[in-house]
């Protein structure tokens, strides 16, 4: 009997953890690398259940655990996970902010908003702030496997549900007429110069010191300028 059945056993028993994704033609199995994901939420309890349900599935390596939007940062920089699941509200930092400065640092990095939150305002903003999926937390967890999946190859993903509400906020916002200062969507030198001073994070009491205006002229140009660029506030 040849000798190459036997060699090719042994290469099989040194792998960590096969997988059926192989070479097909021997019969024999190569591991595939997991999904890395850090997970960010302030209930231990539902971490651990998390992860636990993730380790079963198999494909997945939870190698983080953050309890707080800070932490979450400071562990997505060393850890360089391919998804990070990341709750809306904790201490310190929430996850809308996390998301936006991880995303500001690192682009690269695919994170999936889980959260109890169904809120049209949280979706959007979500969005805004850069992350590639945005799940309710009672979500199925095979749904969840394949969404996870799906965001580590470079697809965003909603539920069916978030979804549907996405499109029907675009379609209200496409209906309702634009304020005049929208429609121009152009600024004055001076409001040119208020939004540099913003910016550079200036108050307004320095903008004001800085351009030799009164402060209350500041916050009208602060108002004219967030209407024309449709943003809720100067963060």
């Amino acid at each position: 009997m040849p000798a190459w059945p036997f060699r090719a056993r042994a290469l099989a028993r040194e792998e960590d953890v096969p997988t059926r994704s192989a070479r097909v033609g021997c019969g024999w199995y190569r591991r595939m690398p997991s999904t890395r994901v850090l997970l960010a939420d302030d209930h231990a309890l539902f971490r651990r259940g998390l992860a636990s349900l993730l380790a079963a599935e198999g494909g997945f390596e939870v190698v983080g655990e953050a309890v707080d939007g800070q932490r979450a940062l400071e562990m997505a920089r060393a850890l360089m996970p391919d998804v990070i699941l990341m709750d809306v509200s904790m201490p310190v930092m929430d996850g809308l902010e996390a998301t936006r400065r991880i995303k500001a640092e690192m682009p690269h990095a695919r994170i999936v908003i889980l959260t109890v939150s169904d809120g049209e305002s949280c979706l959007f903003e979500a969005i805004r702030c850069g992350a590639e999926g945005y799940l309710p937390k009672r979500i199925d967890p095979q749904a969840l496997y394949a969404t996870l999946r799906g965001v580590a190859r470079g697809e965003a993903s909603v539920s069916r549900m978030m979804a549907t509400r996405l499109l029907q906020g675009f379609a209200r916002r496409a209906r309702q007429p634009a304020p005049a200062s929208a429609r121009a969507a152009v600024l004055t030198a001076r409001e040119k110069e208020v939004l540099e001073h913003v910016a550079r994070g200036s108050s307004n009491e320095e903008i004001a010191a800085a351009l030799a205006i009164a402060e209350t002229a500041v916050k009208g140009h602060l108002k004219t300028i967030l209407d024309s660029l449709h943003h809720e506030n100067r963060a």
